[in-house]
């Protein structure tokens, strides 16, 4: 509803047209979209937490073995139909319970990646091989890359101030009223926001100049199935960019007609869906510049490996 509401808006109301008017349109929609889930989800998870305690999730995962809370985290991304920086408000909801660092940025990679809308998509353009393909390559990066970031303890790198856990504080949490409860997770809520609404706004408008203004002409002209480097290529140059899978599908429809290999295309997909310049600047407020090219890194080589197999399988 309210993308077809702000899309009246731009193009009816305010009488835009061309770029200018589809870099606004997106600038719209994606900011209100994040505020929006920004709010629900921290308020929501701060508000559960008031009757959970937080401890009975961490000595769960801590009682099984290390790939559980990735393979767990990844899976999850997968029902939860979020673009890279739509994801961040449920990151943010992990961080706040303390769940391990490397087992939320499974479930970032995996999110914008493997969510259902990219499955369905995939399945109706390219047939279930090519899908079931993507799926398991995709939660391959997912699970790999949360687990080695897992491994070289960079909770020190989370900017956010996250307080160990006071059994008497979740103790007397749980005995509160209704009220009570929802004051405490809308104060947390509130905090947050103030804290990284500004980085949202200028994540979002990188994000809108690039999708009304890179023509597609670019990427197929540097990533053809003659140039061995096409795979690095496509996926440097869809890092930068700022989508969701259904807006980015039928660029790849585009790419492949214009001669670009499906495994080169489907890697640029993934670049651009669970890795953005946008999230790395929300990011930003959130994660240190050391943690977020770490993270960058290791996504950015699985994606590269997998694109280059993808091509060789297909």
């Amino acid at each position: 509803m309210w993308y077809e509401l702000s899309k009246e808006f731009i193009y009816g109301f305010a009488g835009m047209e061309g770029r200018l008017a589809d870099a606004a349109h997106f600038f719209i929609y994606d900011t209100v979209k994040i505020w929006f889930l920004l709010l629900t989800i921290i308020f929501a998870v701060s508000f559960l937490r008031t009757w959970v305690n937080t401890e009975y999730v961490r000595a769960h995962l801590q009682g099984k073995s290390a790939l559980y809370g990735h393979v767990g985290a990844s899976l999850f991304g997968i029902i939860t139909p979020f673009c890279s920086c739509s994801a961040i408000p449920l990151l943010l909801g992990f961080i706040q319970a303390r769940i391990p660092v490397g087992v939320t940025l499974s479930y970032l990679i995996s999110a914008p990646m493997n969510n259902e809308i990219a499955i369905a998509m995939l399945f109706g353009l390219f047939g279930w091989k090519v899908t079931a393909i993507y799926i398991a390559f995709g939660l391959m990066v997912s699970i790999i890359g949360g687990y080695l970031i897992g491994k070289m303890n960079v909770e020190k790198e989370i900017l956010l101030e996250v307080k160990p856990t006071d059994t008497a504080l979740e103790a007397e949490l749980v005995r509160l009223t209704f009220k009570d409860r929802a004051k405490e997770a809308w104060r947390y809520t509130s905090d947050i926001f103030r804290k990284i609404y500004l980085y949202v706004l200028l994540g979002v408008g990188v994000g809108a100049w690039i999708h009304g203004y890179i023509p597609t002409d670019l990427i197929a002209r540097y990533t053809g199935e003659g140039n061995p480097f096409a795979v690095i290529i496509a996926v440097i140059m869809g890092i930068p960019m700022y989508s969701n899978a259904a807006g980015v599908m039928p660029l790849i429809e585009v790419l492949t007609n214009k001669g670009m290999l499906l495994g080169t295309a489907l890697s640029f997909m993934m670049a651009v869906t669970a890795l953005s310049l946008p999230e790395a600047l929300i990011l930003k407020k959130i994660l240190s510049l050391k943690l977020i090219g770490i993270f960058f890194t290791i996504v950015g080589s699985g994606i590269i490996v997998i694109g280059y197999l993808f091509n060789a399988i297909l």
